[in-house]
């Protein structure tokens, strides 16, 4: 039994180290402000949560059962997302632009973005 939990923990790392480290990946390669806030929101939190699983399941099956793992997984899931949509929101209410190669822009009159198909 204790063979199955390790290859569950093994996968949960695994999982969890690609997921941080694409997250990490697209914050260097992703050209503005909007796209290196999506792509390590959203990576690097399904990342850690994966890592943060796998060392909730271990010390339940292996020691000490705690309480601390999983609050700090549900309060990871509940505060990355909403501080992501907190600077987005800044950054449009101080009309910060994004790059003119991106998929969206936001046009100079307008603080709705467009896409570059309506242009």
């Amino acid at each position: 039994m204790h063979w199955l939990v390790e290859i569950l923990l093994s996968m949960l790392l695994l999982i969890g180290a690609i997921f941080v480290l694409l997250g990490s990946y697209s914050l260097l390669r992703m050209p503005d402000f909007y796209m290196r806030l999506h792509g390590p929101t959203k990576a690097t939190t399904l990342g850690s949560g994966s890592i943060l699983i796998a060392s909730s399941i271990y010390f339940f099956v292996y020691g000490q059962a705690s309480l601390h793992e999983i609050l700090i997984t549900l309060f990871l899931f509940f505060t990355a997302p909403i501080s992501a949509y907190l600077l987005a929101k800044t950054a449009r209410h101080l009309r910060m632009q994004a790059i003119q190669g991106a998929d969206v822009i936001t046009q100079p009159n307008s603080s709705m973005p467009v896409s570059r198909k309506d242009l």
